[in-house]
């Protein structure tokens, strides 16, 4: 018995749920997302709320039961609130710099790097050192700032590089005379 799966989705005031037999389609005030529909789970939209269930009792059926309430989940509450992802740049002369739709790094290498943005991400810079990350998509924010902070990652010893607002780097100590 998945313990997520058996959870209901309340949809928001402003959210319609429209399904066919191939996808899920989710509107709301901040876009619109699609996932497809798995004949593994049934989902059952009841007034307000969509309750995701097996198919059957197979293995398949019940591994795809939690993981198709997360999605649908995730698609509900993004085009309802939308997500973010907040990265701090750390080091000597890192900063970060926006024009159009590309991001210019600066991270201590000998040249600038250019990161073209998604078009449905927006990414905001609050300091010269701090981006936020923002979009309907979970799955997009995450991959977008996950690809920034590959960059340049977090290096143990200064804690020089990219990170997550809420990440925590140990660090090591020097080499010893």
């Amino acid at each position: 018995m998945s313990r997520v799966g058996k959870l209901p989705i309340s949809i928001p005031s402003g959210v319609t749920v429209v399904m066919d037999d191939a996808s899920i389609a989710v509107n709301g005030p901040k876009g619109k997302l699609f996932v497809k529909s798995s004949p593994a789970v049934r989902v059952v939209l009841n007034d307000n709320t969509l309750v995701v269930s097996p198919s059957d009792s197979s293995a398949h059926s019940r591994a795809m039961w939690g993981t198709m309430r997360s999605n649908l989940n995730n698609i509900v509450r993004g085009v309802s609130e939308g997500f973010s992802r907040k990265l701090d740049i750390r080091g000597v002369g890192y900063k970060a710099a926006i024009n159009g739709n590309m991001l210019s790094l600066s991270l201590g290498f000998s040249h600038e790097i250019r990161y073209i943005i998604p078009e449905d991400i927006s990414v905001t810079i609050e300091k010269q050192t701090q981006l936020e990350i923002k979009g309907i998509d979970i799955q997009k924010v995450g991959k977008t700032a996950s690809d920034i902070r590959s960059l340049r990652k977090p290096e143990p010893y200064k804690g020089k590089g990219v990170r997550y607002s809420d990440e925590f780097v140990r660090s090591k100590e020097g080499k010893k005379k």
